[in-house]
């Protein structure tokens, strides 16, 4: 099979709430004329983003064009879950134009990408191009790129301490890999914090890369889809952290689910939520929330401080109950912490 008839794959990475997750709500929107398939790899056990995209599903991308990896590192469950799920897809009645992979926030892209040299796909699909997504109001800050100044400063202060963090490195990993870098509410950024995160990818990026400022998810399509990349055979060009490596771990973070009843206060839990960034160090809070009185479910997407609500559809025949994935590096989940703290 040629080149030409395999089904091409972009992948998505990206920090956690970078925004991966709304551009491929926008990419179903405006599928170019392609039946579009959608393949969600989570961290955690709880899959919002699959259930978000899925009450988005339309002929385009029917439902059961969409998969979710729930549990487990794409990268690391490649015979378990991947193949059989990629199978599944080209297996179809109506097989896909465009395969689109939403990684997990922590995901290594390059290990995925090493995946589709598998003998049962390789002939049949090829990585169109890999879209790193990177949030361009907190990359401004410097909240994911290392400072050399800060760093030397520690390393004279107590030559013990590491510099490299797992978050930065998984935000480098990101970087290298990407073909394209799409910097994520450029609006909350402002022009001033749009060219200064650029200005930190371009010293990140191991090659001149396209770094194009976005907002809600919207981008023309035609600038994502369509690259030719086949990244799969372009390995060397991507380096990582982690070459060499048989394999990577992701012990550095942690997941819980924590499940309550209907909430009476959402205000309070919004601000136990971003009290939580502030004092205990979560990265990310996502999930619903069941508000008294409410027939529709709350939306909730937390980026440490920043968070977003929305009452997004009804419950249906779903059962009322409010669950939230939170993520953080290890040592900051204190379950019992976080549990009393959201008052479940």
């Amino acid at each position: 099979m040629s080149d030409l008839n395999k089904i091409p794959v972009t992948v998505i990475t990206g920090f956690l709430g970078a925004g991966k997750t709304t551009l491929i709500r926008h990419l179903m929107q405006n599928p170019q004329g392609k039946r579009l398939a959608v393949v969600v790899n989570e961290f955690g056990t709880a899959g919002v983003d699959g259930d978000i995209l899925k009450s988005c599903a339309d002929e385009n991308c029917p439902a059961e064009n969409i998969m979710e990896l729930a549990n487990g590192c794409i990268c690391c469950t490649v015979a378990d879950d991947f193949i059989p799920t990629i199978e599944q897809l080209m297996n179809l009645p109506e097989k896909p134009d465009h395969i689109v992979i939403e990684t997990s926030g922590l995901a290594l892209p390059k290990p995925l990408l090493k995946a589709f040299d598998w003998p049962a796909i390789r002939s049949r699909i090829t990585v169109d191009g890999v879209i790193a997504l990177a949030d361009a109001e907190a990359v401004a800050k410097g909240q994911f790129a290392p400072d050399l100044d800060a760093v030397q400063a520690q390393r004279e202060a107590d030559d013990s301490i590491d510099h490299e963090t797992p978050l930065s490195e998984v935000f480098e990993d990101q970087i290298s890999c990407a073909d394209i870098v799409l910097l994520s509410k450029a609006d909350l950024a402002g022009d001033a914090g749009v060219e200064k995160a650029r200005a930190v990818i371009e010293a990140e990026a191991p090659r001149k890369l396209p770094i194009l400022p976005m907002s809600e998810g919207v981008i023309d399509p035609r600038i994502i889809l369509g690259l030719n990349a086949a990244a799969e055979d372009d390995l060397e060009a991507r380096p990582s952290h982690h070459d060499g490596h048989h394999d990577h771990e992701h012990d550095d973070f942690e997941s819980i689910v924590v499940e309550m009843g209907e909430v009476s206060d959402p205000e309070a839990l919004q601000n136990a939520i971003v009290k939580l960034a502030r004092e205990r160090n979560i990265l990310r809070v996502k999930g619903y929330v069941a508000v008294e009185g409410k027939p529709m479910r709350m939306l909730v997407q937390a980026v440490g401080e920043r968070l977003r609500a929305q009452y997004d559809q009804p419950w249906g025949a779903q059962p009322r109950k409010t669950a939230l994935v939170v993520i953080a590096e290890h040592d900051d989940i204190d379950e019992q912490a976080i549990r009393a703290e959201l008052g479940a």
